[in-house]
């Protein structure tokens, strides 16, 4: 969940747009008549006590149904508003497409998209580059097929390529999208120009065959529940993002909390990002089985130049995971930072820095 972009963030529990007094009329129209009704009941104090009880009830429920309903709204808008699906060899596969230039190859992390996707590509499209984000196998229009090995998914990138008349690209993969990317780089290497990947998701060999990543029962538990309704995660971000920062993030929520008002804004909106989250769920699922059970790839066989960054206190353990990836990867650089966690709080311009001077 790795971006690089900004955007406003609402703010406040359950926080949503305010409302025109015209749209809020049916409701104070109503509580007046309760209102009313309960001023008839006097010496009824109990009963009274209930029914004001189940006004607030009510209209609080109203309340945060109603920008619960905004907020899945905006985020439909958002899907549809550039996204385009292609036909390819390999099925059906979701992207959206802006710039021009030099051809970048986005690949989102877990719970991103191509939407995600898209926003990274406006602030790349700017450096003179065009970008296509991809949507992985089971996030958004992109089906998950039956072969869905991070083998199959690098496939898929070169037929995306080739239904789109591209010839080769740089990829930029965040997180867990970055074992696909480093199998596209295998196995095409003739259409792989560079590789960049942000908190790599992948193979380092541990103590007692610990795995590579640090998925604690948590985050897990954190993510089953979060997947299980739109409407669940969208509470979360607004009455548990510390929760949802530290066990999804793998960021320090403390951390976050002394940076300044754009990181906290960045994070808040990555979470924001993931709406609707039903519609990534197949994809975060099967993220989970693959960097949970992470093997090593033949990295000595990628010809492409490659860049790396991760963060020392990233709570899924990727620095290890880019120091082990970067020795063997012939000439790989690496670039890490003490902290900043998962999503390399307060190193984002660094790391567009970095990145822009590797691509020239």
């Amino acid at each position: 969940m790795v971006q690089m972009s900004h955007s406003a963030v609402q703010t406040g529990d359950f926080g949503g747009e305010r409302k025109s007094l015209k749209s809020q009329e049916p409701l104070t129209t109503l509580s007046c008549r309760i209102l009313a009704a309960l001023r008839t009941l006097r010496g009824h104090r109990v009963l009274g006590l209930l029914l004001t009880g189940a006004l607030l009830l009510t209209f609080g429920v109203s309340h945060i149904y109603r920008n619960f309903k905004q907020a899945i709204h905006a985020a439909e808008e958002r899907l549809g508003a550039h996204s385009k699906i292609v036909l390819t060899k390999m099925g059906p596969i979701e992207y959206a497409d802006t710039g021009q230039g030099p051809v970048i190859l986005l690949i989102h992390g877990a719970g991103g998209g191509s939407d995600q996707g898209y926003e990274i590509g406006q602030t790349l499209s700017t450096h003179g580059f065009r970008t296509i984000a991809v949507s992985r196998f089971g996030y958004l229009g992109t089906p998950m097929p039956a072969d869905a090995s991070p083998a199959a998914q690098g496939d898929a990138y070169a037929a995306l390529l080739d239904a789109l008349e591209i010839r080769d690209a740089t990829v930029v993969a965040a997180s867990a999208g970055t074992p696909s990317a480093l199998q596209f780089a295998i196995r095409h290497p003739d259409r792989a120009k560079s590789l960049v990947l942000m908190a790599p998701a992948t193979y380092v060999p541990r103590a007692n065959n610990a795995p590579s990543l640090h998925i604690t029962q948590t985050t897990r538990r954190v993510l089953n529940l979060a997947v299980s309704s739109d409407f669940l995660f969208w509470a979360g971000t607004r009455l548990a993002q510390p929760l949802l920062i530290k066990s999804l993030l793998a960021t320090s929520p403390e951390m976050l909390e002394a940076a300044d008002d754009t990181e906290r804004e960045r994070a808040a909106h990555v979470l924001d990002m993931v709406l609707p989250i039903s519609a990534r769920r197949a994809g975060l699922l099967h993220d989970v089985g693959i960097v949970t059970s992470l093997t090593r790839f033949d990295l000595e066989k990628i010809k492409a130049r490659t860049l790396i960054f991760s963060a020392a206190d990233d709570y899924f353990g990727t620095y290890e995971a880019a120091q082990y990836t970067v020795g063997q990867i012939p000439g790989a650089r690496f670039v890490g930072f003490k902290d900043g966690g998962h999503l390399a709080v307060g190193h984002e311009k660094e790391v567009l820095a970095e990145m822009l001077a590797f691509l020239k």
